[in-house]
């Protein structure tokens, strides 16, 4: 039969409403991810029990796939609280907490690239250690951080794929329904797969021209 170019034209309007839900679930996430991870960074640097519970938080997460992490949240967790959870809420709540585990190993290295003189020169103007954290080490530790942050969010846009599996209509979901109805999933997976490629080659470059704007400003400041 051939490829059937009008299949994928006619398919992307609602490929696209399930790219918007991608990127809207995707964003939301890694926004709650920077939170939990910076705190979660700063907890694994610090001394007291609070370190070992932040390790024991990144290990459990980064050594679990996240469709199990998707499935203990929308399936188990309602077991526990006797309420059902919204696919959308789950598959935020599962991400968000993958996320911030990932961005917390991320902060952590940034943070201990730093040079421990930051610190004391810091000290000796007489800066809390809080204070020290929240103007001198996190700014400088961000313009470190910044690449691999936005690898992360161009590897939670990909994985945000497996919500599909809790029938949250997203754009691997949308692709599902269609080829349900056409029965043509090479022309469906492709579009799917373009789709995919656009939103992370998009992100990648707005990324590198951030950070080539910080080195510019760095340079200039210098």
């Amino acid at each position: 039969m051939g490829f059937r170019w009008d299949l994928v034209w006619s398919s992307l309007p609602t490929l696209l409403e399930g790219a918007k839900l991608t990127v809207q679930l995707t964003t939301v996430s890694v926004f709650f991810g920077i939170i939990i991870g910076t705190i979660t960074g700063i907890a694994r640097i610090s001394k007291g029990p609070l370190r070992y519970a932040a390790a024991a938080y990144i290990d459990v997460i980064r050594g679990t796939p996240l469709l199990v992490q998707t499935f203990i949240v929308f399936y188990g967790l309602p077991g526990l609280i006797q309420r059902p959870i919204p696919a959308y809420a789950a598959a935020l709540l599962a991400l968000s907490v993958n996320s911030g585990a990932y961005v917390g190993e991320i902060v952590r290295s940034g943070i201990q690239s730093l040079d421990k003189g930051q610190w004391e020169a810091a000290f000796s103007l007489g800066l809390t250690k809080g204070q020290t954290m929240r103007h001198v080490i996190l700014p400088q530790a961000f313009r470190r951080i910044l690449p691999p942050l936005g690898n992360e969010f161009i590897a939670l846009l990909k994985d945000s794929s497996l919500v599909s599996v809790i029938a949250l209509e997203e754009l691997v979901r949308k692709g599902q329904i269609i080829i349900g109805r056409t029965f043509r999933p090479f022309e469906v997976w492709l579009a799917v797969a373009l789709i995919f490629f656009v939103m992370t080659f998009t992100v990648s470059r707005l990324v590198d021209l951030l950070e080539k704007r910080m080195v510019q400003h760095d340079s200039s400041n210098s």
